[in-house]
């Protein structure tokens, strides 16, 4: 079989407890840490020589920023058919996020205070978009529409460049159709860098966004707290729940676009009926050879990958441990089991849903928690670009009711300064204290 059947003990052990039980790797880390240190230090000259060392390809300072006439080339270099994709799925993520912008409020109590929140946007904000294997224009969508609709003033975007130093024209033509004129040939850790510090051409930002590999990953974990991170993104991944009717045809070929991404992607299907298990294994074991990234897919289905065969109620549960990035409901009812679902980073309904669009154009954003991560934390959108201030006007009766209290609470804490502040204002303090 390409999929291996656990035994529900032996699949909880594998990849629901030993997932949360990985150590970080501290000796990349440790690189990881140096390279931060270069950059800050020496801005653009760390960059230059990171980008020689880990990507053999030589600049000066000049040459770091694509310019706006190479953005327009890239996209004039694009064919007209991906433009007009593009531009499907800008509209369709403009309308999925427009639907999400948080709102200022504030309500009056009846004593008349006044409290509330103002919500506002990030002033600059850093997008990395993936290379190496692939190029992904998508990323750059997926990051920059909810970012735009937040307000961001200022989107960054650095992607690691080609041998020649050359950037894809597809990602090109989907910053010049965002209208984004910031782009830096920079990939790795060192481009996190760049963005979270600052150099000579890059600007530093206030948050950082967008997947990349390992070393991107740590250098995020590492810079967080000096500038916001969406995540800490790891591999791909999807969990798919069938009964008796489901297509193995459109099951097998979700796996695959799944395991297609990276060799440590994860793909799960997770059954009632042990038949369906094994006609999903036999489309997988043909259409495998059919895919062009064949060998980067059969990597991921025999690696960190399986299946699961037992009661409705035991699969779910599962699934919840699980708490996949990507969670499809190939079964007569999705609709009705969402409420079965507490943690997935997005859920696709029915045979016609393939996962492939959450990826590209439908308009719900493909940058998901991952490793886990959905127990807790969600998929990026203009949330994740705003920051909220809290708000409050106390009127006389509503000072008159807050005082006792606060005074009592502030002095059983030993803040007797924070209750002579309430006191102050309650003429409670004698004209010498006042002085």
């Amino acid at each position: 079989m390409m999929l291996r059947v656990y035994p529900v003990r032996e699949f909880e052990s594998r990849f629901v407890t030993s997932l949360r039980a990985q150590p970080w790797d501290l000796t990349l880390e440790e690189r990881v840490r140096e390279i931060l240190q270069g950059v800050r230090d020496a801005g653009d000259a760390a960059v230059i020589a990171y980008m020689e060392m880990f990507d053999s390809v030589a600049l000066d300072s000049s040459e770091i920023r694509v310019s706006e006439g190479e953005i327009a080339q890239g996209a004039q270099e694009a064919q007209g058919d991906l433009v007009e994709a593009l531009e499907l799925a800008i509209g369709n993520l403009r309308d999925f996020h427009r639907q999400e912008v948080p709102r200022n409020w504030w309500r009056v109590r009846e004593d008349g205070t006044l409290f509330g929140q103002l919500v506002r946007p990030m002033e600059r904000v850093g997008l990395y978009v993936p290379g190496g294997r692939a190029a992904y224009p998508s990323s750059l969508l997926m990051g920059a529409v909810p970012a735009q609709i937040a307000g961001v003033k200022e989107i960054v975007v650095c992607t690691p460049p080609g041998p020649s130093g050359e950037v894809n024209p597809a990602v090109l033509a989907a910053a010049s159709s965002l209208g984004i004129d910031r782009v830096y040939r920079i990939g790795g850790a060192h481009a996190v860098a760049a963005m979270a510090f600052g150099t000579e051409t890059v600007p530093a930002v206030d948050m950082i966004a967008g997947p990349g590999n390992r070393y991107v990953t740590a250098a995020k974990r590492l810079v967080y707290g000096m500038v916001q991170v969406d995540s800490l993104a790891g591999p791909s991944e999807l969990a798919v729940i069938c009964d008796t009717g489901a297509d193995p045809v459109t099951v097998a070929a979700d796996l695959l676009a799944q395991a297609e991404h990276d060799p440590d992607a994860r793909v799960f299907l997770f059954a009632t009926d042990p038949e369906v298990v094994e006609a999903v294994s036999g489309e997988l074991h043909r259409q495998l050879p059919q895919i062009s990234r064949s060998a980067i897919a059969r990597q991921a289905l025999a690696g960190g990958s399986g299946a699961v065969v037992a009661t409705e109620e035991t699969l779910w549960s599962l699934v919840n441990a699980l708490a996949p990035e990507h969670l499809s409901l190939r079964i007569a009812d999705p609709i009705g089991a969402l409420g079965n679902v507490r943690h997935a980073g997005a859920v696709v309904l029915g045979d016609l849903s393939a996962v492939s669009f959450t990826d590209y154009t439908a308009g719900p954003n493909h940058i998901l928690p991952t490793a886990g991560t959905a127990r807790f934390a969600s998929p990026l959108g203009v949330e994740s670009f705003t920051k909220r201030s809290n708000i409050l006007q106390v009127s006389q009766q509503g000072f008159d009711s807050l005082a006792p209290a606060t005074r009592i609470l502030a002095r059983a804490e030993g803040l007797d300064g924070h209750a002579r502040a309430v006191e102050a204002r309650g003429g409670r303090l004698c004209p010498t204290e006042r002085e």
